[in-house]
């Protein structure tokens, strides 16, 4: 299993559309939850991430295209691995030898940490934003106070997450363009701001990074 819903060591490494649809819909219920997402940007944004959570349950429960696409390779240098069995698809767990279980190796581990962290980051990122569109201010507390897009963060967090966690061949093609959309989406959005704003958004993003925090010399909106 990975952060979704288990299946035994006996069941059927694969064909389990059930598992698919189920935490395909699970993630993107929780997704939708924390986001919220009302305008058509939201919207873009948010079938973007939820497609990716598709593809990625498809390979990970229904077909594992990249397994088949690499199996002569993969065969060939790793003969000891069964990679039809359902924990092959951890694949950088398998492929530096790593002789934990993998749902306790370091990848997964540190997957769990991207994954629950961006879930984190993208609700208490829209706990602000709420605040500040009811009462017509600049959001800038909270996970705004460190980065300017702390939303956009989280999505890309949560797909590294999967990354480390089951990569496919098709959703390290998605991740690159979904992180240009959402850089593009981000100028986009920032734009609008600044001529709500003004000089005030000009402060806020002189002093703010944009998705990465800056942890030292930490200069103030107001200072």
């Amino acid at each position: 299993m990975m952060g979704g819903i288990s299946m035994t060591d006996t069941a059927p490494a694969y064909g389990l559309w059930s598992l698919v649809i189920i935490n395909s819909a699970v993630f993107i219920f929780f997704a939708f939850s924390f986001f919220k997402p009302q305008t058509k940007r939201d919207w873009r944004s948010f079938s973007a991430f939820s497609a990716f959570l598709v593809a990625l349950f498809t390979e990970m429960y229904g077909i594992p295209l990249t397994i088949y696409f690499l199996s002569g390779w993969l065969q060939s240098n790793y003969p000891e691995v069964n990679w039809l069995s359902h924990d092959a698809g951890h694949l950088l767990e398998m492929l530096f030898g790593w002789r934990a279980h993998p749902h306790l190796g370091p990848f997964h581990i540190l997957s769990m940490v991207f994954i629950g962290g961006g879930f984190w980051l993208l609700a208490a990122a829209w706990k602000v934003l709420y605040a500040a569109q009811q009462t017509h201010t600049l959001a800038a507390s909270g996970p705004y106070r460190r980065i300017r897009h702390p939303q956009y963060a989280a999505f890309i967090m949560i797909m590294f997450g999967f990354l480390l966690q089951w990569p496919t061949l098709l959703t390290l093609l998605m991740f690159p363009v979904l992180v240009y959309m959402y850089v593009r989406l981000a100028r986009r959005e920032e734009t609008e701001v600044r001529a709500e704003f003004g000089d005030e958004y000009a402060r806020y993003a002189a002093n703010t990074p944009a998705f990465i925090p800056r942890w030292y010399g930490e200069r103030h909106l107001h200072d």
